[in-house]
């Protein structure tokens, strides 16, 4: 694994560490290898995982979660590490978890997405499996900050708070 990545994942185990609460209900969206799920279950979370493929709990697209079975506001965290610039899919999430719930994010900020593609060409980072279409700078988005960094400006790992519905605030 590159030199970068590595680092990356030991910092997201950290963060969700630090900020996930005992045996919480957890949705990674993007398990790829698993890494992240195997963690939180050895730590006694309760993991569903979604992806387009195996190894996966659910086979699927995220923005297809009614389809695929998956209820609203059904986990205490959701969690989609290098994900939001594949998939536009922060609608799903704030849906997905339940409102005061925890969002975990990270992705490359639009701006020095350049910067990851020659650290990806120097195999110091992961190498892209697809296009970042939906790149996003997360102050933008329409969660709740709890912890958002900007390490050397390039990359965005962020911990938000889901807020209640509007329908609740009434």
């Amino acid at each position: 694994m590159p030199l970068l990545s590595e680092l990356s994942r030991k910092n997201k185990i950290a963060l969700l560490d630090q900020h996930l609460k005992p045996a919480s209900s957890v949705l990674e969206i993007g398990t790829g290898s698993g890494w992240c799920a195997a963690h939180l279950r050895s730590a006694g979370h309760r993991v569903a995982t979604i992806d387009l493929v195996e190894p996966a709990d659910i086979v699927g697209d995220i923005p297809d979660w009614r389809k695929l079975g998956l209820r609203p506001d059904s986990f205490d965290a959701v969690i989609a590490f290098e994900v939001v610039e594949h998939v536009d899919c922060t609608a799903a999430i704030g849906q997905l978890c339940r409102p005061d719930g925890l969002i975990f994010l990270s992705s490359p900020h639009p701006r020095w997405d350049w910067v990851m593609q020659i650290l990806e060409a120097a195999g110091l980072n992961q190498r892209r499996t697809s296009p970042h279409d939906h790149l996003v700078d997360f102050r933008t988005l329409p969660f709740d900050p709890i912890r958002l960094r900007r390490p050397a400006w390039i990359h965005q790992p962020a911990v938000f708070r889901n807020p209640p519905r509007r329908e609740e605030l009434a």
